[in-house]
């Protein structure tokens, strides 16, 4: 089951967990909120799942693929993981599903403080178009994920500064409703 909590400003080793002391737990529906949505699916049947067949016309992910970050098997990886780690936001929503390994997404909450997302093997979450997030391998530096679109993919990030898309506007405006 997926974890959250709230980061501490360390600068340190960006795959070490970061957790406060004491530990301020964050819950699923407090990233429900953020416009975070996680699933739990079955990684070893992936290719055979009928709930992530159901998930993909649901929603209408027509495209993936399978990505593997490692130091020997992602071309330019010491750049990759750089560029991952970049605070940035997309214009389409961003779905990542880990089929081996783990790893952390971190997500700005609505006061603008880091919350770490521990995944690993099963784990599937949506951030929603305009959220400010990044991604870091963990400790064991690998993970085996797929990539969900909507459509033809688009894989450009956006580093922050960049509230004036319409996509970070509408993210806010959702954000202030929640607040309601």
């Amino acid at each position: 089951m997926v974890e959250a909590w709230y980061m501490d400003e360390s600068q340190e080793d960006q795959r070490a967990p970061h957790r406060l002391e004491p530990n301020r737990a964050v819950s699923l529906e407090q990233l429900r909120r953020l416009g975070v949505a996680y699933r739990r699916l079955d990684a070893d049947n992936y290719e055979t799942d009928p709930r992530l067949k159901e998930i993909r016309e649901a929603e209408n992910y027509s495209w993936m693929d399978i990505i593997t970050i490692h130091k020997d098997k992602l071309p330019n990886y010491e750049e990759k993981i750089k560029t991952f780690y970049e605070e940035h936001l997309h214009l389409d929503d961003e779905i990542r599903y880990i089929l081996d390994g783990s790893g952390y997404f971190d997500v700005r909450d609505k006061d603008d403080k880091w919350i770490r997302i521990s995944m690993e093997k099963g784990d599937m979450i949506t951030l929603p178009a305009g959220i400010y997030h990044r991604f870091t391998l963990d400790e064991n530096n690998y993970v085996k994920a797929m990539r969900l679109f909507v459509g033809e993919p688009v894989w450009t990030a956006y580093n922050r500064p960049a509230d004036d898309f319409p996509s970070r506007k509408q993210y806010m405006k959702f954000l202030a409703e929640e607040a309601q």
